[in-house]
């Protein structure tokens, strides 16, 4: 175990040095620091906070069936590909090279939107049904 978190740290500090290197090339180093602050200002001011009040609203009761922490998962999943995925979502239409942005982004966003339901939902059914084999508590 101690062996696979070293890996795993001395990976990370390994891509964050090349994250860094590539970072030092870019001319316009002003705009990527606006983008990586816009990126928190809109996670921590909007997105954290409706993931939130969104999971405690279609979960409401505690945590009954243990839904809440799926739900609330779900929702960060997708709010993150949806982060992700607004750049060329936003920007829809024909482009002067065809190569750039080759696939149907729309579609493929609404897809994976569809399979974090679909594990969400198996993992709620999943839980229930550890539950109702265990009998009531």
């Amino acid at each position: 175990m101690k062996a696979t978190r070293a890996l795993a740290g001395v990976t990370g500090l390994a891509l964050m040095g090349v994250g860094a290197s590539l970072l030092l090339d870019v001319r316009e180093f002003t705009g990527v620091l606006v983008w990586l602050g816009g990126a928190v200002v809109l996670h921590d001011g909007l997105i954290a906070p409706l993931v939130l009040l969104v999971g405690l609203v279609l979960v409401r009761g505690g945590g009954r069936g243990g839904v809440r922490g799926p739900v609330r998962g779900a929702l960060m999943v997708a709010g993150a590909l949806t982060l992700v995925a607004l750049p060329v979502l936003l920007r829809p239409g024909p482009r002067a090279n065809s190569s750039v942005l080759p696939l149907d982004y729309s579609r493929n966003w609404l897809l994976a939107m569809v399979a974090v339901a679909a594990v969400t939902a198996l993992v709620v059914a999943g839980r229930r049904v550890r539950r109702g084999l265990r009998g009531p508590s």
